[in-house]
């Protein structure tokens, strides 16, 4: 299997914004959002999903948080469709259960090319940690569309909010983390033949 690191820039009027994402990574990370509490999400996402993550970004958060959280999605989920190439010799398929205290989160995921965001958070606040709540939500669908993959995320239980949205990161992480491993060979797992 070829290196899986990519770097992405996305500078727009109202973001700018770099990614290094290294797939063989051990989990380290560097990440200054702008937004303490997303850069705590992306922490646990790269420590858990085994990946090493540099991530910057300046965004228009005068005006409020969404712009920054999607195109921080989207440029990681660009990075991550980037690292995967042809999508030879993955396993494709991941899905992880993860929990945080009472909260429960279940993610599965295929790395298939084609976008689908299922996402059910059931998050209670208008906010956590200055993130709108519905922002939250709109990363992973952003997450899924730039990523080009099918993103099923459920949080079956919990009553507090940070940790429904913290064990969602983790299984997220846990799942992405199985789907991008090796498979052993050099194919494409698919019965198309290509998965892009």
């Amino acid at each position: 299997m070829t290196s899986r690191r990519a770097t992405i820039t996305r500078k727009t009027w109202e973001t700018d914004i770099r990614v290094l994402l290294d797939l063989d990574g051990s989990g380290r990370v560097s990440i200054k959002s702008g937004i303490p509490f997303l850069d705590h999400m992306l922490h646990a996402l790269s420590r858990h999903g085994g990946f090493d993550l540099e991530l910057s970004a300046e965004g228009d958060l005068h005006v409020d948080d969404h712009h920054t959280v999607e195109d921080v999605a989207l440029a990681l989920g660009a990075a991550l469709d980037r690292a995967l190439g042809e999508r030879r010799g993955i396993r494709r398929f991941g899905f992880a259960y993860a929990p945080l205290d009472e909260a429960l989160a279940r993610a599965v995921v295929d790395l298939s090319g084609r976008p689908w965001p299922e996402i059910h958070l059931g998050l209670m606040r208008e906010a956590l940690g200055g993130v709108a709540s519905e922002n939250l939500t709109h990363f992973f669908r952003s997450l899924a569309v730039a990523g080009r993959m099918a993103i099923h995320l459920d949080v079956l239980r919990g009553d507090n909010d940070h940790h429904r949205i913290e064990a969602a990161f983790k299984a997220l992480a846990l799942a992405l983390r199985q789907a991008v491993a090796a498979s052993g060979d050099d194919e494409v797992p698919s019965t198309k033949g290509r998965l892009t």
